[in-house]
């Protein structure tokens, strides 16, 4: 059994394939900046990519909130990444939270958001980020950056208006409104809505389902989905087709063959 990878305000569990990050910052709303969620954030996506017992990430936060994003208290006082010139706040953001918008861009492993409540400002960027979002009825979406007279300096306007498209990502953007969870769902930002008491159980069934496919090919499909947002189609088709040459290489593969054919389960080694 692969060891998690350590964290400071967060724990991180792994069981069947499946790691749970949960923030446990409640104190201040499990806000990414004045705490080291940022830092549990990366530790945990470089662990997970590196071990092969890792197939998908659910990330939730404890308490009331998902997460509140960025420490309003410490952008009034100019606190920590929000003080100095302005060469110098826009090398804290690039050394800083834009770390994360990089990282979660380059997960080979599944992601999936369990929004257990308020995902604000960076916590709704962060949300977006994951592969897949699964909310509780007291899920709440705000790009809410205007409000303070900023913008979207993680990436959100890049991760929201893919989800949801221009039109409304530039609604929720411009008016800096709050979307409550079945708004959420019905615009597409969540894949399902769940009671708040059956939000992990659900998490952890959708993670389970997904864990159970063969790795290899699961991380290649993720891998897939992920250039094809930035790929020509011709050179596209000339990478699939260097994947699956792979893919028809692996025990894995022969094994879900002669699964599908003997009609029974398939036992499946990574290799």
């Amino acid at each position: 059994m692969a060891v998690p990878a350590k964290t400071t305000d967060s724990s991180l569990t792994l069981k069947d394939r499946v790691a749970t990050l949960t923030f446990e910052r409640d104190d201040v709303r499990n806000a990414l900046t004045g705490s080291a969620l940022c830092d549990d954030i990366l530790a945990t996506l470089a662990w997970a990519n590196a071990t092969p017992e890792v197939s998908v990430l659910i990330v939730t936060g404890a308490g009331k909130a998902f997460s509140a994003g960025g420490d309003v208290k410490a952008m009034r006082s100019k606190a920590d990444m929000f003080g100095g010139t302005p060469p110098e706040i826009e090398a804290a953001y690039r050394a800083g939270i834009q770390r994360v918008p990089r990282a979660m861009h380059e997960a080979e492993i599944v992601t999936i958001a369990a929004v257990n409540g308020p995902a604000i400002g960076a916590g709704c960027d962060l949300a977006n980020m994951c592969d897949l979002r699964i909310g509780s009825e007291a899920a709440l979406f705000g790009e809410t950056f205007v409000n303070l007279g900023i913008i979207p300096g993680d990436g959100g306007a890049w991760f929201l208006q893919r989800l949801i498209g221009y039109q409304a990502a530039a609604d929720m953007t411009f008016r800096g409104r709050l979307v409550k969870a079945d708004e959420a769902k019905d615009m597409g930002l969540l894949l399902e809505v769940v009671a708040a008491d059956a939000l992990m159980k659900r998490a952890h069934e959708l993670a389970a389902e997904i864990a159970a496919k063969p790795p290899q090919a699961l991380r290649y499909a993720k891998r897939l989905m992920k250039l094809a947002q930035r790929t020509e189609l011709p050179d596209f088709l000339d990478y699939c087709a260097a994947l699956q040459s792979f893919c028809h290489g692996t025990d894995d593969h022969a094994e879900a063959m002669a699964a599908f054919l003997d009609k029974r389960a398939p036992s499946y080694t990574g290799r």
